[in-house]
C-alpha cells in the first residue's frame, strides 16, 4: 500500500477493523438471543426471501453498535483540503473542505463518518458540525481570491433561513467573505424536492455565496436539475472520467455535457482525474477546472498543484 495516499489507506484500515469487529459483534449478538426457537424454525420459501425493510433497522442497529467511536471521534473534527485547479490561467482556483476524523490512530474518511452519523440519526447535526467546522478551520487558510468549497446534503436542511444560520454565523466568526465560499449539493439522487433546494441555494446566492451541483452524468442530477437550479458551477460525475480515452464512448457525451451547462452559463469541473492523459483531455473537451489526485491530494494545509500536472498544462 505504499503507493496508496495515506488518507486512503486509513478507510481502508478503518473498514477492515470495523468488518472484523462487525463479525465479532454478529456472533456475539446471535450466541446470546433468549429465542432460540427462531432459529430452530422451519424456512418456508417466504421466510427465505426475508423483507428488505424489515431487516432494515436490525442493519441500522448492528451498524449502531459498530461505531460507537462516532460521538467521540467527532469531537475534534479536522478538514483535508484538495486543490481545484483553473483549466484557463493553470492557478489554484481554490480548495474542496473534505472531513476527517481520528480514533485511535485511524484516519476515518467522509464515508464511513457520514454513515455513522446516519444511523445514529445525527444527519442533521453533523452536517452543520462538519459546515461550521470547516469555515472556521479552512477559510482562514485561504490566499486572497481563492474559493473554499463547502459540502452540504440538502436533504437535511428542512427550512434554510433556520438550518442555515449556525453557518452563516461562521462565517461572520472569521469574517468570511462569502464571494469565496462554494456550498456543493451532495446526495442529489435522494433529494427530489427542486424547489425546496432552489430555496437553498437562492438563500446561500441571497449571502454572496456561489452554489454547485456534484455528480452530473450520474444518472439522478438529470439535465432538469441544471435548467431549474442554474447552479454557478457543475461537477462532472467520476465514473464518466476514470479511464477515460481519446477513443472512448464517453467522449461525446462529456462534450455534450459540458457544451450544454455552458449554454446556460454553468462552468464546469472535472473531477476525480487520476492521469495526464485524463487531465489533458478534458481539458481539451472544455472543463473550466480540473481537481484529482493527478493534480493534488487532499492535505491538512493548502498545497500547491503537482509538478506533474503543471507540466502537463504547459506541454499540451
Amino acid at each position: 500500500m505504499a503507493d496508496v495516499p495515506y488518507e486512503v489507506q486509513g478507510d481502508a484500515l478503518w473498514v477492515a477493523r470495523a468488518n472484523v469487529a462487525r463479525l465479532h459483534d454478529l456472533l456475539t449478538i446471535l450466541s446470546s438471543v433468549e429465542r432460540a426457537d427462531l432459529f430452530a424454525a422451519p424456512c418456508t420459501h417466504a421466510q427465505a426471501q426475508p423483507d428488505a425493510w424489515q431487516m432494515k433497522p436490525l442493519v441500522d442497529w448492528v451498524l449502531r453498535l459498530q461505531t460507537d467511536w462516532f460521538f467521540p471521534a467527532t469531537e475534534r473534527l479536522q478538514f483535508h483540503l484538495q486543490p481545484i485547479m483553473d483549466l484557463q490561467t493553470a492557478a489554484v482556483y481554490g480548495y474542496e473542505a473534505l472531513v476527517r476524523a481520528q480514533w485511535q490512530g485511524t484516519l476515518i474518511g467522509a464515508g464511513p463518518l457520514l454513515q455513522a452519523a446516519t444511523v445514529h440519526d445525527q444527519a442533521r447535526a453533523f452536517d452543520a458540525q462538519a459546515r461550521r467546522g470547516a469555515i472556521l478551520q479552512a477559510y482562514p487558510l485561504l490566499r486572497p481570491g481563492e474559493i473554499l468549497s463547502l459540502n452540504f446534503a440538502p436533504g437535511v436542511v428542512y427550512n434554510p433561513d433556520v438550518c442555515l444560520q449556525t453557518t452563516f454565523q461562521a462565517c461572520r466568526e472569521v469574517g468570511a467573505d462569502f464571494s469565496q465560499l462554494l456550498f456543493e449539493v451532495t446526495e442529489s439522487e435522494a433529494f427530489p424536492d427542486l424547489e425546496l433546494l432552489q430555496r437553498i441555494l437562492e438563500r446561500y446566492r441571497s449571502e454572496g455565496a456561489q452554489v454547485a451541483l456534484d455528480d452530473l452524468g450520474a444518472g439522478f442530477t438529470s439535465l432538469n436539475y441544471l435548467e431549474r437550479l442554474r447552479p454557478d458551477i457543475v461537477k462532472l460525475d467520476r465514473a464518466l472520467i476514470r479511464e477515460l480515452h481519446g477513443s472512448d464512448p464517453r467522449v461525446p457525451l462529456i462534450l455534450a455535457l459540458i457544451r450544454y451547462a455552458h449554454d446556460l452559463g454553468i462552468r464546469v469541473v472535472a473531477e476525480g482525474i487520476e492521469t495526464a492523459s485524463e487531465f489533458q483531455l478534458l481539458r481539451e473537451l472544455g472543463a473550466d477546472y480540473a481537481q484529482g489526485f493527478f493534480l493534488g491530494l487532499p492535505t491538512p494545509e493548502p498545497a500547491c498543484l503537482s509538478i506533474e500536472c503543471l507540466n502537463a498544462w504547459r506541454n499540451p
